[in-house]
């Protein structure tokens, strides 16, 4: 497929390497010839995230600070995980157990994307879960979780999407991989 070579990979060095945010600097030779020393390369978990559609047709979201940018978002329920101690299904379940209180029997993937692959390491497991239930209250959140469950028809979503109200990258992708079975075509309606 074309010509492009990888990156010559000349040193690697981990500059920060705490349990929530690990930097590594590598010093690359790129396939011209030029070598870059401090190219920085942010190491990041795998993410699950799972977007649960109810029997009534309703998205379940959360909504929450993000101090980064801070500000509220509306979010499907998503973590990271390890790898090596369980797989991304598993995740996505129990992320959205303890974020929303609701459960779900039926869950398939809808994909695998790279969230920032120019320089994030970590990949987003994305899942739909249909028909799910409310089971109890949120439960085991991390002590910066403050969550609130936010229920959206279906219908409403794809305009929140596009009035800004809902802009989470990962969030839009798994919105726009998942509901289109959900979506009643226009040519229904004005028949």
């Amino acid at each position: 497929m074309g010509n492009l070579q990888r990156w010559k990979v000349i040193s690697s060095q981990m500059l920060i390497n705490h349990r929530f945010c690990q930097v590594r600097r590598d010093a690359v030779e790129l396939s011209n010839g030029v070598v870059i020393d401090d190219f920085f390369v942010y190491v990041k978990p795998d993410i699950a995230l799972i977007l649960p559609v109810t029997k009534n047709q309703e998205v379940v979201f959360v909504r929450q600070y993000r101090h980064a940018v801070g500000d509220f978002f509306i979010e499907l329920p998503a973590g990271r995980f390890n790898v090596e101690e369980e797989d991304a299904k598993t995740a996505a379940l129990r992320e959205l157990r303890e974020e929303t209180g609701y459960v779900a029997e039926r869950v398939k993937i809808l994909g695998v994307l790279y969230d920032n692959p120019s320089k994030e390491t970590n990949q987003i497991y994305l899942f739909l879960a249909e028909d799910v239930v409310k089971v109890g209250e949120q439960e085991n959140l991390d002590v910066t979780e403050e969550i609130e469950v936010i229920l959206i028809p279906v219908n409403e979503v794809f305009d929140k999407v596009s009035n800004g109200e809902i802009s989470v990258a990962g969030t839009v992708a798994a919105l726009l991989l998942g509901l289109h079975q959900f979506r009643t075509p226009t040519s229904e309606i004005n028949s």
